[in-house]
C-alpha cells in the first residue's frame, strides 16, 4: 500500500513543483521588488517624519550645493555672476529711525513730570534749581474696542401757513445716510469690523461672540452669520464682479486651488470635499486676488471663470487646467524644486551630506533661481534678455540630465516622480521663458491663498454654499485691498458707508471704490513699511 503511494503521488508533486532554476529566479525578482517597495515606503516615512516634526523651509545650505559641479561644467559661462549664495540673501538690521518714522501718523499724548515749586531748592545749598534738561520715555498706549449707539434722528419739517390755508401741506425730511443694513442694528463700522475680525485675522464668529458678551454687548454668532452673507452679496459682490471684469482684461494671470468643507450641500455628505479656487493678477499692478467657491475640482470651473481671458496663466501641475481655452500655461518651478527637496529628506540622514541625483536635481533648480534673484529689479525686457542668456541654456542642461536619469531612478521612489514630473511638465516649466513679465514659480497665487488656508484652520468649514460663495467674495475684496495698499477693516467701513449712498447703476462708482482709485481717501491706505537698505 506505502509502495502504491509512494508511485501514485510522488510524479504529481514533480509536475506540480517548478524547476529549481525558474523558482530561484521568481524568488530573487520577489526579493527585488519587496526591497524596493520597503525603500519606497523608507522614503514615505522619512518625509512623514520631517513634515511633522522637521522645519518646513525648503531652503539648503548653499555650501553643500558645491559638492556637485556639473552644471558649472555644462554651463559655467552664464553662470559666473550668479553665485549660489545670492538664493538665500542675508537678513539685514533694521535700519535706525524706522520706528519714528512709523509713529509719525500716530497722535501724541505728553505728559510732563516737574518737581512741585517747594521741592526745587538744592540739597547742598539750597539755592534755586533750573529746568537743565529732560528724559523722555516713549510707549504705545493701546485703547481697547469702545462700542457705542449711534442714533440717526431725521426731522421732518411741514408748513404752519400750508396747513391753515393750503389743501395740502407739504412735509420735507432731512436728508440721512442711508443704513447698510435696513432693518437691523449694524452699522457699516460694525460690519466692517466683524468681517475683518473672521476674514482678516482668521477670529471665528464664536470666539467674536464671546469677546461681544464680555463687552457687555450681546451678539449671536447666527446675527453676525446673517450680516456676513448680506454684506458680502448685497454691497461685495457688485464690487467683485467688477474687479473680475478687470480681471480678464489682462494678459498674465496665475491660479491655484484648495480644499473647503461645506455640511450642508444638496445631494452631498457633510464631509465631501468643495473647493476653493483662487485668480490673480502676475507682478504687474494694480493687484486682483478673486477666490471662486466650486462644489468639485473639475476643470470646468477655471474654464468657466476665465471665460474671455486671453493670455498667460501660470499654475501647477494640475491637469484641470488644461480645459481653459485660449491660454498659454506656464509651469511652476517651485513644485519641481519642492519635489527634489522632498527627495533629498526622504534619504536617509548619512546619505543627504553627499553627491546623489535628489541634490543634483536640485543644485539645477537653485542656479535657476540665483538668475531670477539678481534679475528681481530688471525691466521685463531686461529680464527677457538675460534668462535668454543665462538661464536658457541652465534648461537645456537640466533637461537632458532629466532624460538620462529617468531610465536610471525607479519611478515609485521620492526621486523617480520628481525627475517624473519634470519631464512631464517640461513644456510649461521653461515657458516662463517666452515674457519677462512672467514668474518662475506660482509662488505669488500660492501666497495669496495662504490667508484663506490659515482662516479655515479656524472656522474649519462652511454651513450652507451660500456661506461658502460669502466667504469667497469677503477674501477676495479683503486680499485685494491688501495687495494695494489699503487697510482692509478702513476700506470696508468705506465700501459699506459708500455704496447704499450712490447710484450702483452708474459706472463712476464702482470707478471710485475700486482699491486703486485716486478718488479712495487717504486714511484708509496703509502706511508703507520703509525698505531696508
Amino acid at each position: 500500500m506505502a509502495n502504491f503511494y509512494a508511485m501514485t503521488t510522488k510524479p504529481e508533486i514533480a509536475q506540480e513543483l517548478p524547476h529549481p532554476a525558474c523558482r530561484c529566479d521568481q524568488l530573487e525578482h520577489e526579493v527585488a521588488h519587496l526591497r524596493t517597495y520597503v525603500r519606497q515606503l523608507e522614503e514615505q516615512i522619512r518625509l512623514s517624519q520631517h513634515r511633522r516634526f522637521g522645519a518646513s523651509s525648503e531652503r539648503i545650505d548653499a555650501a553643500q550645493l558645491q559638492l556637485f559641479n556639473e552644471v558649472e561644467a555644462t554651463a559655467a559661462s552664464v553662470l559666473e555672476s550668479a553665485p549660489v549664495e545670492a538664493v538665500i540673501p542675508e537678513r539685514r538690521k533694521k535700519k535706525t529711525g524706522q520706528r519714528d518714522a512709523a509713529w509719525e501718523r500716530l497722535p501724541v499724548e505728553r505728559f510732563e513730570y516737574r518737581l512741585p515749586p517747594e521741592e526745587q531748592v538744592c540739597p547742598t545749598c539750597a539755592a534755586a534749581l533750573h529746568e537743565m534738561s529732560t528724559e523722555v520715555r516713549r510707549e504705545l498706549h493701546i485703547v481697547p474696542a469702545r462700542v457705542s449707539v449711534w442714533e440717526h434722528v431725521q426731522y421732518v419739517y411741514a408748513c404752519r401757513t400750508c396747513e391753515r390755508e393750503a389743501l395740502t401741506t407739504p412735509v420735507v425730511t432731512a436728508p440721512m445716510p442711508r443704513p447698510a443694513y435696513p432693518g437691523s442694528f449694524a452699522s457699516p463700522s460694525l460690519m466692517a469690523y466683524i468681517l475683518h475680525q473672521k476674514y482678516t485675522l482668521g477670529l471665528p464668529l464664536y470666539r467674536q461672540e464671546q469677546e461681544w458678551r464680555r463687552l457687555e454687548v450681546p451678539i449671536s454668532r447666527q446675527t453676525m452669520a446673517n450680516w456676513v452673507v448680506y454684506a458680502a452679496h448685497e454691497w461685495l459682490h457688485p464690487l467683485y464682479q467688477e474687479l473680475r471684469r478687470h480681471l480678464l482684461l489682462r494678459d498674465l494671470l496665475q491660479a491655484d486651488e484648495t480644499t473647503v468643507q461645506v455640511l450642508h450641500e444638496e445631494g452631498r455628505a457633510p464631509e465631501a470635499k468643495s473647493y476653493m479656487w483662487l485668480y490673480r493678477t502676475g507682478r504687474e499692478g494694480p493687484a486682483i486676488v478673486l477666490y471662486d467657491y466650486q462644489k468639485t475640482r473639475a476643470g470646468a470651473h477655471p474654464k468657466a471663470f476665465l471665460s474671455g481671458f486671453k493670455g498667460y496663466l501660470q499654475v501647477d501641475g494640475y491637469a484641470g487646467y488644461h480645459d481653459v481655452e485660449n491660454v498659454t500655461l506656464i509651469g511652476c518651478f517651485a513644485h519641481a524644486r519642492r519635489k527634489f527637496d522632498e527627495a533629498l529628506k526622504a534619504l536617509p540622514a548619512g546619505q543627504r551630506a553627499g553627491p546623489s541625483t535628489a541634490r543634483t536635481g536640485l543644485d539645477f533648480c537653485n542656479r535657476l533661481y540665483a538668475v531670477e534673484h539678481d534679475l528681481r529689479e530688471s525691466s521685463p525686457e531686461d529680464r527677457w534678455r538675460a534668462r535668454r542668456a543665462r538661464s536658457a541654456p541652465i534648461l537645456a542642461a537640466f533637461h537632458a540630465w532629466l532624460q538620462a536619469e529617468q531610465p536610471q531612478v525607479l519611478p515609485q521612489s521620492a526621486v523617480g516622480k520628481a525627475v517624473t514630473y519634470c519631464l512631464n511638465q517640461w513644456a510649461h516649466l521653461e515657458g516662463y521663458l517666452l515674457d519677462g513679465r512672467l514668474e518662475i514659480d506660482n509662488n505669488r497665487s500660492e501666497r495669496a491663498i495662504k490667508p484663506f488656508v490659515i482662516g479655515r484652520k479656524g472656522w474649519l468649514f462652511s454651513n450652507t454654499p451660500r456661506g461658502a460663495k460669502a466667504s469667497a467674495i469677503a477674501y477676495s475684496i479683503i486680499e485685494t485691498a491688501k495687495e494695494n495698499g489699503l487697510n482692509p477693516q478702513a476700506y470696508l467701513h468705506y465700501v459699506f458707508e459708500e455704496l447704499p449712498n450712490r447710484d450702483l447703476k452708474d459706472p463712476a462708482t464702482w470707478e471710485a471704490v475700486l482699491p486703486w482709485s485716486d478718488q479712495l481717501p487717504d486714511h484708509i491706505k496703509s502706511r508703507p513699511t520703509p525698505k531696508r537698505p
